[in-house]
């Protein structure tokens, strides 16, 4: 089920076919997260995630996708804004509409990673995690670049 939030002239939307794969594409292959990504992944984690277009009229502006087994986590990537929109308020507005999505509510964990957007995330509740000590992880960084 599509969800829609507005905000004149703007617009969120979880309508897959709306999303301009070009646009997510061209900012995620440039971001510091996932420099040089194929489009073919792109393609994949977008059919694979709940995905939060940002559009004025009906150019993509934004985006924002969701990891999630709909009921115990949500795992929140690839969050941008294109350097235009900016300082509109427009990336708080996309966060706090990912967290009040009515499918995501009641999660018992949601997490991100961010190198510098940490003001934005405390914004929509998230702090630093509750026990460091009990997460790990394996990290590839340089997986995009082979």
């Amino acid at each position: 089920m599509t969800h829609e939030w507005r905000r004149d002239p703007y617009l969120i939307s979880t309508d897959k076919a709306r999303l301009d794969i070009t646009v997510i594409h061209g900012f995620l292959t440039r971001a510091y997260w996932s420099e040089g990504i194929s489009m073919a992944r792109v393609n994949k984690a977008i059919d694979n995630s709940l995905n939060f277009g940002l559009y004025k009229g009906n150019e993509q502006i934004g985006f924002a996708r969701v990891v999630t087994d709909y009921t115990s986590f949500a795992y929140i990537a690839d969050v941008f804004v294109l350097e235009l929109y900016r300082g509109l308020g427009l990336s708080i507005w996309l966060m706090e509409s990912v967290v009040a999505h009515p499918e995501l509510q009641d999660l018992r964990l949601w997490t991100l990673r961010t190198r510098d957007a940490h003001g934005l995330y405390r914004k929509v509740g998230f702090v630093a995690p509750s026990a460091p000590e009990r997460q790990m992880e394996r990290f590839f960084p340089n997986v995009y670049k082979k």
